[in-house]
């Protein structure tokens, strides 16, 4: 239990530590959502194995241990959350939708060890560059209202 908590701290200390330094809110909004994307994946880079314990062995610790490590997650979700809502002013007159747009967000970038190779066609800052513009555009047109399918 002390190793999985040791690990995953460290872990999570180097993601909080590295997206805060990258967060700029001087910036326009949509560069500095890139910013904090860009950081986060910078810092998943030889981090695969950490972050599979992360995401397969913390629910398994008992709560009283695990708290310390939920707050740095929840610490991250934050910072993204609130990019986001600069970055799509919209959201924030829904939201119910900031919480599952961040989530989803957090989806592209945390399982992307399973299929991303730096070597592959997209290197790390294209696919940065990919998944920001997916968010930001993604979360503009789920406020929008739905375009009616017509039936055959």
């Amino acid at each position: 239990e002390q190793l999985l908590l040791a690990i995953i701290r460290e872990h999570l200390e180097a993601l909080v530590a590295a997206v805060a330094a990258a967060d700029a809110p001087g910036l326009a909004p949509g560069p500095r959502l890139r910013a904090l994307i860009g950081a986060l994946l910078d810092c998943y880079r030889d981090a695969d194995d950490e972050h599979r314990i992360q995401i397969n062995e913390l629910s398994k610790l008992p709560e009283s241990a695990a708290a310390g490590l939920i707050d740095l997650e929840r610490a991250l979700v934050r910072r993204f959350s609130a990019a986001l809502l600069a970055a799509v002013p919209e959201l924030a007159e829904s939201p119910h939708l900031v919480k599952p747009v961040t989530m989803n967000l957090f989806g592209m970038l945390n399982w992307k060890y399973m299929w991303f190779r730096d070597d592959g066609p997209l290197g790390r800052e294209a696919y940065a560059d990919l998944v920001t513009d997916m968010v930001i555009g993604g979360a503009a047109a789920v406020l929008r209202p739905p375009a009616r399918v017509r039936p055959l």
